[in-house]
C-alpha cells in the first residue's frame, strides 16, 4: 500500500470541498458582475 493512503491528511468528501470552490469562484464573479454594473449605471 502507497504510504499516502496510509495517513491521509483530510477524510471530508471530495464533493463538499469542490461544491464550496465552486460557490466561492462564482460569488467572487458575480460581486465583479454587480460592481461593473453599478458602475455602469452610475456613469450613465
Amino acid at each position: 500500500m502507497n504510504e499516502f493512503e496510509k495517513s491521509v491528511q483530510s477524510k471530508r468528501n471530495d464533493a463538499v470541498d469542490s461544491g464550496v470552490g465552486f460557490i466561492a469562484s462564482f460569488g467572487f464573479f458575480a460581486l465583479i458582475f454587480i460592481i461593473a454594473t453599478a458602475v455602469k449605471l452610475i456613469g450613465s
